[in-house]
């Protein structure tokens, strides 16, 4: 992860959701998560039936952040026109991380998400 200045954050561990079934599953069902979830593509989340609250983050094509949010379970999350991707974790992480609008998300994988 980057910071908004281009600086390298903490490692956070990630699972990426890039199909319809991983996409609809998400967080839904489990009692935490260490890390990160990124779904891909999706421009708005939901919390119902969640067990715990989350922290939402929409990237747009560049992974860079537009907005930050805490979800409690049973939220509708707004939709976001120019978010491409979703990041989700527990709530209180994101400041953790220091993920803000305009920080710039690093992926460490084998693939390139910007399509």
């Amino acid at each position: 992860m980057l910071d908004g200045a281009g600086e390298p954050g903490p490692p956070v561990p990630l699972e990426i959701a890039a199909s319809y079934r991983a996409r609809t599953r998400g967080l839904l069902g489990r009692d935490g998560i260490t890390g990160a979830i990124l779904l891909t593509p999706a421009s708005s989340v939901h919390t119902f039936r969640m067990r715990f609250a989350i922290d939402v983050a929409h990237l747009d094509r560049r992974l860079r952040v537009i907005a930050v949010r805490t979800m409690r379970p049973g939220r509708l999350g707004a939709i976001r026109p120019r978010a491409r991707y979703v990041l989700e974790a527990e709530a209180g992480a994101m400041a953790a991380w220091g993920l803000r609008p305009g920080v710039r998300v690093a992926i460490a994988t084998g693939q390139d998400l910007r399509t």
